[in-house]
């Protein structure tokens, strides 16, 4: 037996099946539970692949009736869907956990964290990123060597709560290069900030020049980050 065909025998048992002309097929169902990388993800591409083989197969046949045509494309719809759900299993959730910490660790040191093989590990990486999971990397910088010793919290109230009101106030919090971060939340306030400054009097003239200035404020009330025991934004 060829060594390709006991490998997948092994995945799968083949099984014969003889359809409604009387023909054989011999019909070898891979492995697509996503644990091992190299057996599972690599049989849900051979699934995905040779059954779209053998739908453009029946698409050029004219003696095939179309429900049957049909009932195939729903099988590759589901076979592909299950492989995309399957993707997202604990060894790709660890890949993310490691890389929002380290976003520059070598693939050959992320696959060894991770227990998969190099091509496997950098397969899943780029598919997170093909996918939209990963969005980005980005730098970490240390605030106390950029001139920034001032950090706090700011929560937001407004005055008015349309959706003009709402929408000028982000237009300024994006404008804003103190402002870190941005968050419309529910309460009684409207938003809570992170922001950012050189120090104190900087703040205070942020404070009072900037945010102080909106149309519509009503509450304004600042935390200072004394100290940040645990810090995971990348």
């Amino acid at each position: 037996m060829p060594q390709g065909h006991a490998r997948h025998m092994r995945n799968g048992a083949a099984k014969a099946e003889i359809d409604a002309r009387g023909h054989k097929h011999n019909v070898i169902r891979p492995r697509c539970d996503g644990g091992n990388e190299s057996e599972g993800q690599k049989g849900c591409e051979y699934l995905e692949r040779h059954l779209g083989l053998f739908l453009r197969s029946l698409a050029r046949s004219r003696n095939l009736a179309p429900l049957r045509c049909i009932l195939v494309a729903i099988f590759v719809l589901v076979a592909v869907f299950l492989q995309l759900m399957s993707d997202l299993d604990e060894k790709s959730h660890h890949i993310l956990r490691i890389l929002q910490r380290e976003g520059r660790i070598p693939n050959l040191e992320l696959a060894d964290r991770v227990g998969l093989s190099p091509s496997a590990c950098l397969r899943r990486v780029q598919d997170m990123e093909r996918r939209g999971i990963i969005t980005g990397y980005r730098a970490v910088v240390d605030p106390a060597k950029t001139g920034t010793g001032f950090v706090a919290y700011v929560t937001v109230g407004l005055s008015q709560h349309t959706k003009a009101a709402q929408a000028e106030f982000e237009r300024l919090m994006r404008a804003a290069p103190q402002v870190r971060e941005c968050h419309n939340i529910t309460g009684t306030v409207e938003y809570l900030l992170r922001v950012e400054a050189r120090d104190l009097p900087a703040y205070k003239h942020f404070h009072t020049e900037y945010l102080g200035a909106f149309p519509y404020l009503n509450t304004l009330t600042t935390m200072v980050v004394m100290g940040s025991p645990k810090d995971d934004r990348a």
